[in-house]
């Protein structure tokens, strides 16, 4: 049986958490999130939720969205998720992780949102 690799140097990365309401809905905002240049890689993963709105239990089938991002884009991946989102009152949840430092720094290795897009002039 091999070993699990030995845990070496971290690196910090940001994770965010929201849901939509459906497969199209999820992958227009993962889209957008990932054109603004917010986000690295968003997953995608359809799940029920047994949950309370305006006093009633509700169920719902809905698809989760796992926000990978450096801690720098977090505040304007929060803004960006509001403003996108079809519901009026979103799930975010956010915190910081330690990664590996290979992961962290492709996860870093994003283009800044503020630079032009390769090829384009002004």
């Amino acid at each position: 049986m091999r070993e699990p690799p030995a845990e070496g140097p971290a690196d910090q990365v940001a994770l965010a958490l929201t849901t939509e309401a459906s497969a199209p809905q999820a992958e227009s905002l993962a889209r957008q999130l990932l054109e603004r240049k917010l986000a690295a890689c968003v997953a995608l993963q359809p799940q029920q939720a047994l949950y309370w709105w305006e006093g009633e239990l509700q169920h719902s089938c809905e698809v989760q969205l796992l926000i990978k991002t450096t801690p720098e884009r977090l505040p304007a991946l929060r803004d960006a998720v509001h403003e996108l989102h079809s519901y009026d009152t979103p799930e975010w949840l956010s915190w910081l992780a330690s990664s590996s430092l290979a992961y962290g720094s492709w996860i870093r290795s994003l283009p800044d949102p503020d630079a032009p897009e390769p090829g384009l002039a002004d």
